[in-house]
């Protein structure tokens, strides 16, 4: 029963200290999470998870980014890109990961072509 009485306090005393930011605090907030090296899905968990709900804001994540926002899609696929480089370069041998790495960079000009920037 006085185990109840606790949590109940300290769930309280915590949606006390919750308050909103402003809008230029929580701008401030999603381009401190960027700098960190976040893509936009993560800084979103982020925020939600310290009980700031991006939905209450005016502008979305990847507006506040601007230039800086990269598609997660293609920050993946690149990153996998230069995984498979490194493997088929260091084992001249492996047939499928030269075949693995011309199938990446397909995608990746595909998911280029798609979010309508330049290809590499």
């Amino acid at each position: 029963m006085v185990k109840k009485k606790l949590e109940e306090n300290t769930q309280e005393e915590a949606v006390e200290t919750k308050k909103k930011l402003s809008q230029a605090e929580y701008e401030k907030e999603v381009i401190k999470l960027a700098d960190s090296g976040l893509t936009s899905e993560k800084i979103g968990e982020t925020l939600r998870g310290k009980g700031i709900h991006p939905k209450e804001y005016n502008k979305k994540i990847s507006q506040i980014l601007g230039n800086k926002y990269v598609s997660p899609d293609l920050k993946n696929v690149e990153r996998k890109l230069e995984k498979i480089k490194v493997h088929a370069e260091n084992n001249p041998q492996d047939k499928k990961a030269k075949r693995e790495k011309d199938r990446v960079f397909s995608q990746l000009k595909r998911v280029n072509i798609y979010l309508g920037n330049k290809t590499k």
